[in-house]
């Protein structure tokens, strides 16, 4: 759904009052997809498995140190592309953004704790109900 020319209006607004504001951030978000290079690198990664894969399986038939150059490059391929998956695909850790209580740490049992799942606070509440 196309904008309306006021909040066009308020939207242009707010962008220049936030490169007037801070120039520096504005640039970075203007520059577009920030993922887009975790992407480049995840792709990197998978290509160097492959390749790792293939020069393994020829050295291991043919020239064995060329087999474990192979297993290197697949090595290096697989941490390059897990090191940047979490970036190239959006997925958030759990636990990593803090929830609606502005922490994130559960029911105060320290910063170590980890939430439960919404399930498994649901099916919680619902065993306690009934045992009051």
């Amino acid at each position: 759904m196309p904008l309306s020319e006021h909040e066009q209006r308020l939207l242009e607004q707010i962008e220049r009052a936030l490169v007037d504001d801070d120039p520096k951030f504005a640039s970075t978000v203007r520059t577009g997809d920030r993922r887009q290079k975790a992407r480049r690198k995840l792709q990197i990664g998978i290509g160097l498995v492959l390749v790792g894969l293939i020069v393994l399986v020829i050295g291991a038939l043919e020239f064995w140190p060329l087999g474990v150059l192979g297993f290197l490059v697949m090595f290096g391929g697989a941490v390059l592309g897990i090191l940047n998956y979490k970036n190239a695909t959006g997925a958030v850790q759990p636990g990593a953004a803090p929830g609606p209580t502005g922490g994130s740490t559960a029911a105060g049992k320290g910063p170590k704790a980890r939430r439960q799942p919404l399930k498994n606070r649901l099916e919680e509440r619902f065993r306690r109900r009934y045992d009051q």
